[in-house]
């Protein structure tokens, strides 16, 4: 049970990733982006095609492909998301879900629909003995990256005035703008902030998952359930829904295999009959 408790909370690390840049995108711009799950997608084939084309190794790719796709996400926030921000937020909506496709089919054209090998570095071949049972090193590896950089984005948003300025315009944007911050200089840096975390967890994700251009789809699904559970525009209950519901789904793995592909949207509309704005979430976002 401990050792299947474990593998939740790595599939959580993950989903916390993941549902942190989408916390954070969703709360200042109000846009669910839909291609958070293609952006993921794109790290684990951006190390991949690093590593195969170039020789650039994991070390390397970890720092490089979520600063590319943090600059590619800029782009995407000044040339598209901007002009469509006046709209209704269902044109975004519909913007990213085209994005989406028109990522994963560039993808497919060039590499197919079957999955890539992308080796685990030689560092983190092994196992560790965690004391009851020996884990994989790079699963270890994988949580506690998640967790460092879920609490270094929690100490800049609440230790920072930056942060704070970010923090409010995210979970309070009206309430900021109200006190006379400019919320529209921050959006920019924050998507592209997001649309990295996302490429951050593409990168954790392809040695030790399938890399294919439908992986993003797979996963985007569920994270937008923890998003929703946590509470939209919720960092923390983003964050702290991801490990929670990656520890659910392991143990219901575990206990009650024939619930296990529907365990968290069976929570999620528990969650949303009780709380509708989410365990985490204001009641105006409801």
């Amino acid at each position: 049970m401990l050792q299947q408790a474990f593998n939740g909370l790595v599939g959580g690390a993950f989903y916390a990733l993941l549902a942190l840049g989408l916390a954070v995108i969703f709360g200042m711009l109000g846009v669910v982006n839909f291609a958070h799950g293609a952006f993921y997608m794109l790290g684990a084939f951006g190390s991949y095609v690093l590593l195969d084309s170039f020789g650039v190794n994991f070390w390397l790719a970890l720092v490089l492909v979520p600063i590319v796709l943090g600059l590619g996400g800029i782009a995407v926030e000044r040339l598209f998301i901007r002009r469509l921000a006046p709209l209704d937020p269902l044109y975004n909506f519909l913007f990213t879900f085209g994005l989406a496709l028109i990522l994963q089919d560039l993808v497919k054209r060039e590499y197919g629909v079957q999955s890539q090998p992308y080796p685990r570095p030689t560092q983190l071949a092994g196992s560790i003995d965690l004391g009851l049972f020996s884990y994989p090193a790079y699963q270890v590896f994988v949580l506690g990256v998640s967790v460092v950089v879920c609490v270094l984005v929690w100490v800049v948003l609440t230790r920072t005035r930056v942060g704070m300025i970010v923090r409010a315009a995210t979970e309070r944007p009206e309430l900021t703008r109200a006190l006379g911050i400019d919320v529209a200089r921050w959006v920019t840096p924050v998507f592209g902030f997001g649309v990295a975390l996302a490429g951050l967890a593409g990168v954790l994700a392809a040695p030790m998952r399938a890399v294919n251009p439908l992986m993003g789809g797979d996963l985007i699904i569920t994270v937008f359930a923890v998003v929703v559970i946590g509470g939209l525009g919720s960092i923390f209950g983003s964050v702290a829904a991801g490990f929670a519901i990656g520890l659910i789904s392991a143990l219901g793995n575990l206990y009650v295999p024939a619930l296990s592909q529907t365990l968290v949207f069976i929570l999620m509309a528990v969650v949303l009959l009780w709380r509708p704005a989410g365990l985490f979430g204001r009641e105006e976002a409801a």
